[in-house]
């Protein structure tokens, strides 16, 4: 490893810790595990990011509902083991309508009261999509649905870069303000990396009437080749700048995660001096990135900075 660049890195990390006028709020997302070590793994990664405070944590829902019992799995250990605010998503994809609407009740009277409420894609992102029969068609649908139920709060899906398979731009912002004004509370968007996109993005809301809470969701990259293929899979695009910055790294993961993180903290200060005091961290299951990033932000236990 280049001892400079290590260096310089740490320096940076120590030196931005409590640059911000006061800590922001965040969130966490998991994925249910599909075996005991990945369970092992998202359990120290829960327990690791907890004492921060998160204002909730969400919890996938695979496509085609594929995660089914296993969301519901980690949502109900995080409601009766943890004193998190747990977010199931929920999606459209693979499940009629009285079958969603039966989880909601469920996850009510259980004592989930935020949800978030999605689309979702084919199972393996293979071919278009295509409503279940007898199913809700759109995500907006899905959320006036979970109104019927309770008054839960809820959280969308926004597009910085405009949904793939959007018509236009302009499509896509009404696609946004209707599951506003059909009962959400709250836009996490898609992973982006260059700030002015999440900042010509709150623009264009601003002027289309969208006014709820648009908060950015923050990958911080473990695998150059991951994240190429996230991208590729939700049209978020990649900066030149950053994929030299982890050229000849590949075997090389300590100093993947310094960048990283470098990378990370600099993009949410950035964020912070336009304004912006809520990230959602798209956490992978690993806690180590997330937890390094709010610290150097000046997140404690507790949720305060020190």
């Amino acid at each position: 490893m280049n001892t400079l660049i290590q260096s310089r890195l740490q320096d940076y990390l120590e030196q931005s810790a409590g640059a911000l006028a006061r800590p922001p709020a965040v969130s966490f997302e998991f994925f249910p595990p599909g075996d005991a070590a990945m369970e092992m793994t998202l359990w120290r990664s829960i327990k690791r990011l907890a004492p921060l405070q998160p204002r909730f944590v969400s919890v996938t829902y695979g496509a085609d509902g594929s995660t089914r019992e296993r969301t519901h799995q980690v949502v109900t250990r995080v409601l009766h083991d943890t004193a998190l605010t747990p977010a199931p998503h929920l999606t459209c994809v693979g499940t009629d309508r009285e079958s969603l609407l039966a989880i909601a009740r469920d996850y009510w009277r259980a004592g989930v009261r935020h949800i978030v409420a999605l689309r979702g894609d084919p199972a393996g992102g293979a071919g278009d999509y295509q409503p279940h029969p007898g199913g809700y068609a759109h995500a907006v649908d899905l959320v006036r649905g979970l109104k019927s139920v309770a008054d839960f709060e809820i959280s969308v899906a926004a597009y910085p870069e405009t949904h793939p398979e959007a018509a236009s731009v302009e499509s896509d912002l009404a696609a946004l303000r209707a599951k506003i004004d059909a009962g959400a509370s709250r836009a996490i968007t898609q992973f982006f990396f260059d700030t002015s996109v999440f900042l010509r993005f709150r623009d264009r809301c601003a002027a289309a009437g969208i006014g709820t809470t648009l908060v950015p969701g923050i990958l911080p990259i473990t695998r150059l080749p991951q994240l190429l293929r996230f991208a590729a899979r939700c049209g978020a695009s990649v900066p030149d700048w950053l994929r030299a910055r982890f050229e000849g790294l590949e075997d090389d993961a300590r100093t993947r995660r310094l960048i990283s993180a470098a990378v990370a903290i600099s993009q949410v200060e950035s964020l912070a001096r336009e304004g912006v005091d809520e990230f959602h961290f798209y956490t992978l299951n690993r806690a180590e990135l997330s937890f390094a990033i709010c610290h150097a932000l000046g997140l404690r236990a507790g949720g305060v900075a020190a």
